[in-house]
């Protein structure tokens, strides 16, 4: 049925009406909710900044990056340059909505299961402590030693948008594992940046940052719901962060881990309350101070509410970390100027075989084993030869290895840093992609041939 044409049983429409708008919007918005939708512009801001630095407009471009943004009293100054802002601030949005997707799928989603959890939660430790052991093996006593957190994490956005490019070829479960151990993984990288590369503590700011968790708490039990207030206290936390020595962006994943995954009105309600404004005849009388008007009220509220903040925070975030803050980081710190770069230079050799050996030896490993010690217990339609492209896919460690990479090493290192995450992303990215063609085509190709299975599938293409 025409999704426009969509009416109830006495041929009343269903739907919103149509505006000439809808026209432009609505193709965009099912772009948005494509899975791979975020990769795909991630990919494309990452092209540009690599073409632009190596550009007659490359300084234009560096210097941008530089300007200066904040405010200016008299003595007292709060301004970062633009670069900063995004690494800092628009992170720590990123960062957020990480902690959310995490606590969603361990209290409502499949890693309810525990078993189940710590095989992705293995998998992500694996995936740290391999890759940081190469590095510092070859890196120990050497200039770039500081930097071993750069191979520990994962890229979230690119790695889903690798596993979106085959479609339906791969399971579910393969998608649940990866993208649980790409945010565990991320969740590991916040912890090291606020332990290994933060600046001396300020305990007076941490006092008023405890405060502040008190004050979110608080402001949830007694039953708050305006989203606007805790995200103003959720900006004067970060102030006490930033002030307190530790890396503003560990605000983000504290506060959605403690975001409730409650839902404030039950199904049941939702019905009543539904059933009462349905109740009132059709007519002109929406509106003044009227009892009518008041139940359609009470259903606005109720619709919004019969979500979980959690939920709720990642529908309104997704967007604006996919489609605006990644690619502004890409924009901001994926501009690798070639000319000079010393390709195989030790501490890029470093980076690339911590991502490209390290992490799929380190997720199919300490997986292996937490399956044979019975910690964890492997989806019976996921293979180890699945696991081992995953760990191949975990090797994608762009963003967040940027990240923590700007923190880590000095101008002098970036550039040589940045390449050696960018080759061991793209290499990492090809490995896993193949391997899984190759699974998968087996997998078909083991099931034997069946009119039955094959009118089967014809009729469920045809229904969809």
């Amino acid at each position: 049925m025409n999704h426009e044409s969509m009416s109830d049983k006495r041929g009343h429409p269903t739907q919103l009406p149509k505006e000439h708008i809808d026209w432009i919007v609505q193709p965009l918005t099912r772009f948005v909710k494509i899975e791979a939708a975020a990769g795909v512009v991630l990919l494309l801001s990452t092209l540009l900044a690599l073409s632009l630095a190596n550009s007659p407009l490359s300084e234009s471009f560096n210097d941008l990056w530089h300007v200066s943004i904040g405010i200016n009293i008299g003595t007292f100054a709060f301004e970062r340059s633009i670069h900063g802002w995004i690494n800092d601030a628009l992170m720590t949005l990123f960062f957020f909505l990480i902690a959310l997707e995490l606590k969603r799928e361990l209290v409502l989603g499949e890693l309810r299961n525990r078993r189940l959890a710590m095989l992705s939660i293995s998998a992500a430790v694996g995936g740290m402590l391999v890759p940081a052991l190469i590095y510092l093996f070859f890196q120990h006593g050497e200039l770039g030693q500081h930097g071993w957190g750069t191979v520990m994490a994962t890229d979230t956005a690119f790695v889903i948008g690798c596993l979106a490019l085959l479609g339906k070829r791969i399971p579910k479960s393969l998608r649940i594992f990866m993208l649980s151990l790409a945010v565990v993984d991320d969740i590991g990288a916040i912890i090291v940046v606020a332990v290994g590369y933060g600046s001396d503590i300020n305990w007076l700011a941490i006092g008023f940052v405890l405060l502040g968790f008190i004050v979110v708490k608080v402001m949830a039990f007694i039953g708050i719901r305006s989203m606007a207030l805790f995200f103003i206290v959720g900006i004067l936390i970060w102030l006490a962060v930033d002030a307190s020595g530790i890396h503003p962006t560990v605000t983000g994943v504290i506060l959605g881990l403690m975001t409730p995954t409650t839902k404030w009105v039950t199904d049941d309600r939702l019905h009543t309350i539904m059933d009462c404004v349905v109740a009132y005849p059709p007519g002109n009388h929406w509106s003044g101070d009227t009892p009518d008007r008041k139940a359609l009220k009470t259903a606005e509220a109720a619709a919004r509410e019969v979500l979980s903040p959690v939920e709720r925070l990642e529908m309104m975030l997704h967007p604006w970390v996919g489609f605006v803050v990644m690619p502004l980081f890409a924009l901001a710190n994926a501009g690798i100027a070639f000319t000079g770069i010393e390709v195989t230079s030790p501490l890029a050799m470093a980076v690339f075989l911590g991502f490209v050996i390290g992490k799929p030896l380190g997720v199919f490993l300490f997986s292996w084993t937490s399956v044979q010690l019975r910690f964890a217990v492997l989806p019976s339609n996921l293979s180890w030869l699945m696991i081992l492209a995953g760990g191949l896919l975990a090797g994608i460690g762009f963003t967040m290895a940027l990240f923590i990479a700007n923190l880590a090493f000095s101008s002098a290192h970036i550039n040589v840093v940045k390449f050696g995450i960018l080759c061991a992303s793209v290499l990492s990215a090809f490995l896993g992609l193949m391997l899984l063609l190759y699974v998968t085509k087996s997998d078909d190709s083991e099931q034997p041939y069946s009119p039955l299975a094959k009118d089967k599938r014809m009729n469920k293409n045809s229904c969809d």
